[in-house]
């Protein structure tokens, strides 16, 4: 029996806001650990504050990306990773003119139950 999986059809998750989600691992392949994703935000792209029930690793391929953390801003670049624990307050944008291409890695897995969105327009 092997010992590795090869994913070479990753779950692309439907989204209403012109943002790119590929997911290879996670609870789309049964793997409720850990998820892994491929994602491109366009520019211009922004989603609502959340407060997440898992940590979040970000890799920045190209573009730049817009974190607001508990308050605080933070902007990444090519080439720049960050971690965001669980329980932290984010707003995740792309206010840049050039889309931004990252690898996000959720642990435990992303879910829609773990991550509390909350509703558009409230700060």
């Amino acid at each position: 029996m092997k010992k590795f999986k090869i994913q070479q059809s990753p779950f692309i998750v439907p989204t209403t806001d012109g943002k790119l989600i590929e997911e290879h691992w996670g609870n789309s392949t049964g793997n409720s650990d850990i998820s892994i994703a491929h994602m491109i935000a366009p520019a211009g792209w922004s989603e609502p504050y959340q407060t997440p029930e898992f940590d979040e690793f970000t890799l920045i391929i190209s573009g730049k990306k817009q974190f607001e953390i508990d308050g605080e801003t933070v902007v990444l670049e090519k080439g720049q990773s960050i971690l965001i624990e669980k329980g932290a307050r984010i707003r995740y944008s792309n206010p840049f003119q050039q889309e931004c291409e990252y690898i996000s890695i959720c642990l435990p897995a992303f879910s829609m139950e773990s991550v509390h969105r909350e509703e558009e327009g409230v700060d």
